[in-house]
């Protein structure tokens, strides 16, 4: 029935409207968020807004990400840079400049980081090298070839190869777990002599129930527990060094002392110690030494591989060999040991 007073006819029904509600057309561009700041809709330039809106979701999308890219990192900071100082000449806000300036440095930051990671230089070319050791942990490296150096309990190579691993074993509280396989494999048949000069000396300590004999055929499951008294922590800390770092230093050590081509040239305990050396201090392009020095001290390399400088020559050549080193040179004249790691092993640098 119509409705009294519509004249008998029955109310218009609404129409659908022809025309966007008002602020339609701000929410369909599209806004985003970054740095705790919203992006204006109606910013100018758009390529502007749509950066910044993009930087931000990439930025999020960084963050989710299980593993840490920290080339990507730089890259995004140095985009943030540029918008958010290009943000700020736009609108006049000087908040904005400095977010602007804080990228410039956090791009910086991420590159450094990234370069202590893989050891290549930003900008110096060429493909990036990942290294095992970061530049703290290639400190701690030459600080435990230092120490080796200076306190092994007898000159022999074979002696200061031994002292080198257990030490890095053991360098944080004195105590370790050593394999039979371990020794067998650092020392080959010098194994069990080495090992009772260590015991005879007090450097090293086994339990009262195990034998020299018991420790070289102790097995992973059952390995055989040593003791460096020197390194207990009632005694002055030589090392500064947490869990992740000494596991990381060891790992690297018994890379360097197993390499595969060394192994191959059956590179005796002074030769292995001299590739610990050189792998200890490099540059990132593998050549040893500082850059302002020349090369390596002679003296010092040839004392922690327990030979005399006019021994070094023949182990610089095995490691030549063994394609460890693609250039080298000891000059007891010079006192000095010159080369460069051979791309194969440039990972395994310690950088200075």
């Amino acid at each position: 029935m119509p409705k009294p007073g519509t004249g008998g006819r029955a109310a218009p029904v609404p129409g659908a409207r022809t025309g966007a509600p008002r602020g339609a057309a701000r929410r369909s561009r599209q806004w985003g968020k970054i740095a705790q700041r919203l992006v204006p809709y109606d910013l100018q330039p758009d390529v502007l807004r749509l950066e910044l809106v993009e930087l931000g979701d990439a930025f999020r999308a960084y963050q989710r990400s299980p593993e840490p890219d920290l080339a990507l990192l730089a890259g995004l900071h140095d985009r943030k840079a540029r918008a958010f100082a290009l943000w700020a000449d736009v609108t006049g806000d000087h908040t904005l400049r400095e977010e602007a300036e804080r990228a410039e440095k956090a791009a910086q930051a991420a590159r450094e980081m990234n370069e202590n990671r893989m050891g290549v230089p930003a900008g110096e070319g060429g493909p990036a090298v990942e290294r095992l050791l970061n530049r703290s942990q290639a400190v701690h490296a030459r600080t435990v070839l230092a120490h080796v150096r200076d306190h092994a309990p007898h000159p022999e190579p074979e002696v200061r190869l031994a002292v080198f691993m257990l030490t890095l074993r053991a360098a944080r509280a004195g105590l370790g777990n050593v394999t039979g396989q371990d020794f067998t494999g650092w020392l080959q048949g010098d194994a069990e002599q080495v090992l009772q000069r260590l015991v005879d000396s007090d450097w090293l300590r086994l339990p009262d129930t195990v034998t020299v004999a018991d420790a070289l055929v102790a097995r992973s499951e059952d390995p055989a527990q040593i003791t460096v008294p020197t390194l207990l922590p009632t005694a002055p800390r030589p090392f500064s060094f947490g869990k992740v770092s000494r596991a990381r230093l060891s790992g690297w050590a018994q890379k360097v002392v197993g390499d595969r081509k060394l192994r191959k040239k059956k590179a005796d305990a002074a030769t292995r110690l001299l590739a610990l050396y050189t792998a200890g201090h490099v540059r990132p392009d593998g050549r040893l030494g500082a850059v302002d020095d020349d090369g390596l001290d002679l003296a010092e390399a040839a004392t922690f591989c327990g030979v005399s400088l006019e021994e070094t020559g023949p182990h610089v050549e095995r490691l030549l060999a063994a394609d460890w080193l693609t250039e080298g040179e000891a000059d007891p004249d010079a006192g000095r040991l010159r080369g460069r790691l051979s791309t194969r092993v440039l990972s395994l640098g310690a950088l200075l």
